[in-house]
C-alpha cells in the first residue's frame, strides 16, 4: 500500500511539473521578475561606426543608463570597439548586422568581399545606401553570407557577442531576409531585436516569422520603441515621454549616441540629435529619476542570452509571445 501511495505521489508530482512547464510563461517570469514589472533594455546602436560613436557608447555604458550596444563590424573604427569588448567582457555587446552604408561622404563595404556578395555592392563598391536598393539588387543568400562574415569576424576578434540586431532594419522588415535573420539567431544561439509589437500584429507576414522564432526557442523583447518622435518634438522631451509611457514586459529602446566632434559633424547631419541622446542617457539626472519613479528595471541582453541558451538546452517551453 505504501508503495502505491509513493508511486501515486510521484505521478502527481510529475504531472504538476509538466503542467507548469507546458504553459507558456511571460518573458518577465522566465527572467525571474513579476509579470507586471517594466523591464527595459537601452541599446546603443552604431558602435564602431566612427571614433566619436565609440567614445559616446563607452561613456554611456560605463557612466550612464545604457545597458548595452551593438557593433557595426564593417566600419573603420570596429577594431577600437572590439578591443574595448575584449577588455570589458562583462559589457553587453552584440552585432549590428550591417547591409547598408547610408552616409554620402563616409562609407564602407562588405566584410565578405565584393566578389562573394556582388548584389550587396553599389556601382562605387560600397554597400547600398538604403534598404530598398539592397533588397532590389541582392538576395537573401548574399545577405546571410555577409551577416555570417560579420558575426564570425566579431567572434574572431574576441567579442563575447550577446545579441543581434539589424542596421536600418534591413534584415527585419522584409520577410525573406527576416527568415535568415532568425536562422542566424538559432545557429549562433543569440537573442535578437524584434519589431514593435504593433508592427508584428499589423504585418502578419512578419509576426508569423517572429512567432515561429519564439517557438524555436529564440528569445527577444516583447516590444521595441523607435520612430515615435512627433514632428518638431525635442529629443529630451520625446525620450522622457517614452519612459513615462512604458508598459509591463520587456521593452527595448535604442539610441545613437555620438559625441559632437568635427568627425561626427562631417559624417552625418543628425550629429546634434545623436549628441543630445548621448548626453541625455549619460548625464541627465531627470532620466534616472523617471526610471526610478516609474519602477523601471534596467536589464541586459546577456540575461536574455542566458535564458535562451538554458531553454534550448533543456527543451523547456519558450516565453509567450504577446501581441496586441
Amino acid at each position: 500500500m505504501t508503495r502505491k501511495v509513493t508511486l501515486l505521489a510521484a505521478v502527481l508530482a510529475m504531472t504538476a511539473v509538466f503542467a507548469a512547464t507546458s504553459t507558456a510563461a511571460t518573458l518577465n517570469e522566465l527572467l525571474g521578475y513579476k509579470p507586471d514589472q517594466k523591464l527595459l533594455i537601452i541599446n546603443a546602436d552604431d558602435a564602431g561606426m566612427c571614433h566619436s560613436a565609440n567614445m559616446a557608447v563607452i561613456d554611456a555604458m560605463e557612466n550612464g543608463v545604457v545597458t548595452g550596444a551593438t557593433i557595426m563590424v564593417p566600419c573603420p573604427w570596429f577594431p577600437e570597439i572590439a578591443q574595448y569588448a575584449r577588455e570589458h567582457s562583462d559589457k553587453d555587446l552584440g552585432v549590428h548586422l550591417t547591409h547598408t552604408s547610408e552616409w554620402s561622404k563616409y562609407r564602407w563595404g562588405p566584410v565578405a568581399g565584393k566578389a562573394a556578395v556582388p548584389g550587396l555592392v553599389d556601382t562605387q563598391g560600397y554597400l547600398w545606401g538604403d534598404d530598398e536598393p539592397m533588397w532590389a539588387h541582392a538576395t537573401p543568400d548574399e545577405a546571410e553570407k555577409e551577416a555570417r562574415a560579420q558575426l564570425d569576424r566579431a567572434l574572431a576578434f574576441g567579442i563575447d557577442v550577446t545579441h543581434l540586431d539589424s542596421h536600418m532594419g534591413a534584415m527585419q522588415l522584409n520577410p525573406a531576409y527576416l527568415e535568415r535573420y532568425v536562422k542566424l539567431a538559432e545557429e549562433y544561439d543569440l537573442p535578437l531585436r524584434a519589431g514593435p509589437r504593433a508592427m508584428m500584429a499589423s504585418r502578419p507576414e512578419l509576426g508569423t516569422i517572429f512567432k515561429r522564432a519564439r517557438e524555436a526557442g529564440v528569445v527577444f523583447p516583447d516590444d521595441l520603441i523607435y520612430g515615435r518622435r512627433k514632428e518638431n518634438e525635442p529629443v529630451d522631451v520625446y525620450w522622457k515621454r517614452v519612459l513615462h509611457s512604458l508598459e509591463p514586459g520587456v521593452t527595448e529602446l535604442y539610441i545613437h549616441p555620438n559625441v559632437a566632434t568635427p568627425e561626427s559633424k562631417a559624417i552625418t547631419g543628425t550629429w546634434d540629435d545623436r549628441d543630445q541622446e548621448y548626453r541625455l542617457f549619460t548625464t541627465d539626472p531627470e532620466v534616472r529619476q523617471i526610471i526610478k519613479d516609474q519602477g523601471i528595471v534596467l536589464i541586459h541582453y546577456r540575461q536574455l542570452r542566458d535564458l535562451q541558451r538554458s531553454l534550448r538546452k533543456t527543451g523547456s517551453p519558450p516565453p509567450d509571445l504577446r501581441l496586441p
